[in-house]
């Protein structure tokens, strides 16, 4: 009889509901969530974390694009008098193909792994992802100086790509759920600022350590530089993220499952069988769990394809990428192209300098302005789109303009306002990405955002611009239709201007979920007793 009660009791769709009763603000305990964090965690120092990690991600691009890491060729005379190679390219003997191939490679695992990471954030806690890719990157920057030739560091920049994937897919999410309402758009343009200073402190670092000590000690000091954040992503009590509710009961839920059945099942063969029954009960029981993780996968699979086309549904979200590609492409083709068109052009002795140091200001300053702009006319996704068709249409008018120049001065001048405004996108293009789509889409969102303009933007610009520069052969004409591209991406986010947008951030998520349920994830960091309860 006790039996039949239980067997109910675990088949009851009720007794799987879980009930949770609206308490008074004078009746609730305090959050469990916030007793097991430290007295010292707080969203402020949520971001400046997440700005180092990010700005770490960044000086490591800067690294390996350095002269004291990444070298130069050997070089021989005529008469046979070779001088030898320095860092990278000279150790490992590298031809310009390689080199280029080895600065890009990273792309290479970032692209293969951000939708993944972004998947999986579904089914496990996503600051431990975080944690994940953290510890890759930290492994394989280390692996890089250990290198002993192309392959072998080509391999291990993909897997840096692989560990910088998990952070740029999950970290915005997180910033946007703790950031004050008032300052989103703000907490967010801090945190792509440091994509140029990031590039330029490790154009710096890397120059300084490969001169001074050896290229190898550059790695080796990046991954020092991140290996407490990797450890404290994992000792960490976890963050939950807006949007996705704790795997764990689902887990124990299954486990408990199998664990019943397992027992059901060895009940009835415990007596009195074979020894080959019992080895073909064994084999059955291989076969079915073989069976559920092929389920499992299909699930996943599943899942990722209804995900993909609820993101692709989204004609806010389509704009901004397409938008954000245009946008790519020209920045992309400017950060490789610009200093060699600017000592061809106006015969720069310094063009390196000149241009890392236009790129370090205006891109600070540039994307600090675009988030506060936002927040202070009101962050909604029209008024983000209007700043990102405005920016980009007189950024493109300043920097084609600056092209036209044959005064070295007058272009500075107008091509750092330009390059002002260009970066002023930043903030907005990246809130559109979060707020257009419902919050459990974020994550993909995110990934495939960066995927796409990496893709069809800042890979194929560069060679691009390269082969229309060996037609014309002319730098300026080759930079000013560069330029003009800029246009283009002004127009596609001036539509998104009159498109029907809905801000999906405080959209429920998870189907199925009761709402009081939904508010026990809520993200805050201080303590859940502040964040408002959703009526049932």
């Amino acid at each position: 009889m006790g039996e039949e009660v239980k067997s109910s009791a675990a088949t009851s769709p009720q007794a799987e509901m879980p009930i949770a009763i609206p308490l008074r603000d004078d009746d609730r305990e305090p959050s469990p969530r916030a007793e097991e964090h430290p007295s010292w965690f707080s969203p402020k120092r949520l971001l400046v974390m997440f700005c180092v990690i990010n700005m770490l991600n960044y000086v490591d691009r800067g690294v390996i694009a350095s002269n004291g890491v990444n070298g130069s060729q050997k070089t021989c005379t005529e008469s046979g008098v070779c001088v030898a190679g320095g860092g990278i390219q000279g150790d490992f003997d590298l031809s310009n193909f390689e080199d280029g191939v080895l600065s890009s490679a990273f792309m290479v695992g970032l692209l293969v792994a951000s939708p993944i990471f972004a998947i999986l954030a579904k089914s496990v806690n996503p600051f431990r992802l975080i944690g994940v890719g953290l510890s890759v990157w930290t492994f394989a920057t280390a692996g890089c100086g250990c290198a002993f030739d192309f392959w072998s560091i080509t391999i291990f920049r993909m897997l840096v790509g692989v560990g910088e994937a998990s952070f740029i897919s999950l970290a915005a999410p997180f910033i946007d759920d703790n950031a004050p309402i008032s300052q989103k758009t703000a907490w967010l343009g801090a945190f792509y600022m440091c994509i140029p200073s990031g590039i330029a402190l490790g154009y710096v670092y890397g120059g300084v350590v490969g001169n001074g000590l050896h290229w190898r000690y550059a790695f080796w000091g990046e991954a020092l530089l991140m290996l407490p954040f990797a450890i404290f992503g994992f000792l960490i009590q976890p963050l939950q993220l807006k949007g996705f509710s704790s795997s764990k009961p689902n887990k124990e839920k299954v486990l408990g499952e199998i664990d019943v059945a397992d027992g059901e099942q060895n009940s009835k063969h415990a007596a009195s069988v074979s020894y080959d029954d019992t080895r073909r009960t064994n084999t059955e029981s291989r076969n079915c769990s073989c069976s559920v993780i092929f389920q499992k996968f299909l699930a996943q699979n599943s899942r990722f394809l209804r995900d993909m086309k609820l993101l692709l549904g989204e004609k806010v979200f389509v704009i901004n990428v397409l938008g954000y590609i245009a946008y790519n492409f020209v920045i992309g083709a400017y950060s490789y192209w610009g200093p060699k068109a600017g000592q061809a052009i106006y015969h720069m002795n310094n063009a390196d300098l000149m241009f890392g140091g236009i790129t370090i200001v205006c891109g600070i300053f540039g994307t600090l302005a675009g988030g506060f702009i936002l927040d202070r006319i009101q962050s909604t996704i029209s008024n983000a789109f209007k700043i990102l068709s405005g920016a980009s249409f007189l950024g493109a008018i300043f920097c084609f303009g600056a092209f036209c120049f044959k005064s070295l001065y007058g272009f500075i001048t107008l091509f750092a306002v330009g390059e002002l405004l260009v970066f002023a996108t930043q903030a907005p293009v990246n809130y559109v990405c979060l707020h257009a789509v419902n919050p459990s889409l974020r994550p993909l969102s995110m990934a495939m955002s960066t995927v796409s303009i990496h893709i069809f933007g800042d890979v194929p610009s560069s060679p691009l611009v390269g082969v229309l520069q060996d037609h014309i052969n002319n730098w300026r004409f080759s930079a000013l239709i560069l330029t003009s591209i800029l246009f283009i991406a002004s127009a596609i986010w001036f539509a998104g201007v009159f498109l029907h947008a809905v801000d999906r951030f405080d959209e429920d998520s998870e189907h199925g979920v009761p709402p009081i349920q939904r508010s026990n994830h809520t993200p805050l960091l201080d303590n859940n007793a502040e964040a408002p309860q959703e009526s049932a």
